[in-house]
């Protein structure tokens, strides 16, 4: 469980193919806390520490995740947004974050808004997932790339997220263009939610 406020970005060192699964090698400033067997986020995408050697760490995804995610994307040198699962006795300053992506969204425009940036992202729609909880809300949550944001103007298959200088400057938002592929995890409420509407 994760809360999408971002710790810092790691960097990718080196990808391995192994048949239809990636290996992930990243560094970052807390490699010396990690441990084996220990899930982190990356681009919002839970994955599991494999192995620790040199101030690296690796982690493996399989074909659904990269198939669900950008991951497959990622270059050696590129910027991962992470963050480690949350402690139980912390504070929630994003929202409930599972660590499951559902799809991928291609940013459309990124505007300047007198001092912080309007992203606008779109994703493909289809109204059997979106009766299952699959889309946005005014003013409800989203995680884009593992980052905990806010919904604004959403459409069908569009929202926009407003991004802070900070948040700009400590996650891989600094790196999203027109044209970059993000994860989306959309809120997990609304799924539940839209799960109980189905049963009635």
């Amino acid at each position: 469980m994760f809360s999408g406020i971002i710790e810092e970005f790691a960097t990718v060192v080196n990808i391995v193919h192994d048949q239809d699964n990636i290996d992930f090698t990243l560094t970052c400033s807390f490699v010396d806390e990690l441990s084996i067997d220990q899930s982190v986020a990356h681009n919002g995408v839970c994955l599991t520490v494999v192995s620790i050697k040199d101030n690296t760490y690796t982690v493996t995804a399989m074909r659904e995740t990269l198939e669900r995610s950008n991951l497959g994307l990622l270059k050696i040198g590129d910027k991962v947004n992470v963050e480690r699962s949350m402690l139980m006795n912390g504070r929630l300053d994003g929202h409930i974050v599972q660590g499951h992506v559902d799809m991928t969204a291609e940013c459309m425009a990124k505007e300047d808004a007198q001092g912080s940036t309007y992203f606008t992202f779109k994703y493909d729609y289809n109204m059997e997932m979106a009766r299952r909880g699959y889309f946005t809300v005014d003013k409800g949550s989203v995680t884009v790339n593992g980052v905990s944001l806010t919904v604004c103007n959403p459409t069908e298959d569009t929202f926009q997220v407003a991004i802070i200088p900070y948040t700009m400057e400590h996650t891989n938002f600094c790196d999203i263009q027109v044209g970059t592929r993000v994860n989306l995890e959309f809120d997990i409420l609304g799924k539940y939610i839209a799960r109980l509407q189905q049963l009635q």
